[in-house]
């Protein structure tokens, strides 16, 4: 049997269908990412809105260093890594990955949001698939990020520079709360609970256009 064709198998994978909202998860290198799996089923089994059906579809972006705090396995849809970037692309006519993935979604979320990849988005840095995307987002829609770091990291003036840049590019926060932290800290700095992240996504779901 030979292997699928990985072009092939991403437009599978990102094939739109009427009636669907798609949204993208990024999830990058913050100890919140644990919280990945549970994310992601919850925003899959959002329910639909006025007196028509939409399914929530959902796909993952992760950083490499996010990859240290889930098990994918527990992840039940597809994720894309910095590795699908590169390998998928052999030729001029090949996709280039960060740019479909831009065009499937009609919501990207980061969360958890670090403060590597805050400064990397507040300073324009693409350096990886998720930076990448964010960068060739359509900012006519919705992009919402959701903070999450050490109390210290948090209270540095620079972060609080950082959040208001992403506002200014029309990205909406989900602030972060106080709450003890893994590191043992207690203070604020901890991602916006899983509950609250997908109520905010819940007031976005429309019927998408069809494309």
């Amino acid at each position: 049997m030979q292997p699928e064709n990985p072009v092939s198998s991403l437009k599978t994978d990102l094939l739109k269908s009427s009636g669907t909202f798609r949204v993208l998860v990024g999830v990058t290198g913050s100890v919140a990412a644990l919280k990945l799996p549970v994310l992601v089923s919850e925003l899959l089994q959002l329910p639909g809105v006025s007196c028509f059906t939409i399914t929530v579809d959902v796909r993952v972006v992760t950083t490499d260093h996010a990859k240290h705090f889930y098990n994918p396995a527990e992840v039940s849809v597809k994720i894309y890594s910095d590795m699908d970037e590169w390998e998928l692309w052999t030729q001029r006519s090949d996709p280039v990955l960060h740019i479909e993935l831009r065009r499937w979604a009609d919501l990207l979320i980061v969360a958890p949001l670090d403060a590597n990849t805050l400064g990397k988005i507040a300073s324009g840095i693409c350096d990886n698939l998720l930076t990448c995307v964010v960068r060739a987002w359509d900012v006519s829609r919705p992009l919402l990020f959701c903070p999450a770091m050490n109390t210290a990291m948090w209270q540095h003036p620079i972060t609080a520079q950082q959040v208001s840049s992403l506002k200014e590019f029309g990205y909406v926060e989900i602030p972060c709360i106080v709450k003890k932290l893994v590191c043992g800290d207690e203070g604020k700095g901890a991602m916006a609970e899983v509950s609250t992240i997908v109520g905010v996504v819940k007031q976005y779901l429309q019927t998408p256009e069809e494309t």
